[in-house]
């Protein structure tokens, strides 16, 4: 039996994102980190210092390796974030202030 079934769930309308300019599908409730895994999306971020692949890690907002912009903001956290309609999430290089000599 299908899990939705049992609880008598009636998710909403799938939504749709923007990952890079591709639009990738979220469903109600997930997580912005969560509709890029679902999509095979394992990297959103690259390190300050050599440029290495970030994504989710602990998945609860306490590493901050999920750091991405979204809708112009960079240092967001995709793990915490609710996957809304037309939201734009662009990979973020190293601390996301492109403009300060840090």
């Amino acid at each position: 039996m299908d899990p939705l079934d049992l609880v008598g769930a009636e998710p909403g309308p799938a939504r749709t994102i923007l990952f890079d300019g591709r639009p990738v599908p979220a469903l109600p409730g997930q997580t912005l980190a969560a509709a890029l895994w679902a999509d095979g999306v394992l990297a959103w971020r690259t390190t300050r210092t050599g440029g290495r692949p970030r994504g989710a890690f602990c998945g609860i907002g306490q590493c901050f390796d999920c750091l991405a912009t979204v809708n112009g903001r960079p240092n967001q956290r995709l793990c915490l974030l609710p996957a809304e309609h037309g939201d734009a999430v662009t990979t973020q290089e190293g601390h996301g202030h492109g403009d300060l000599a840090v």
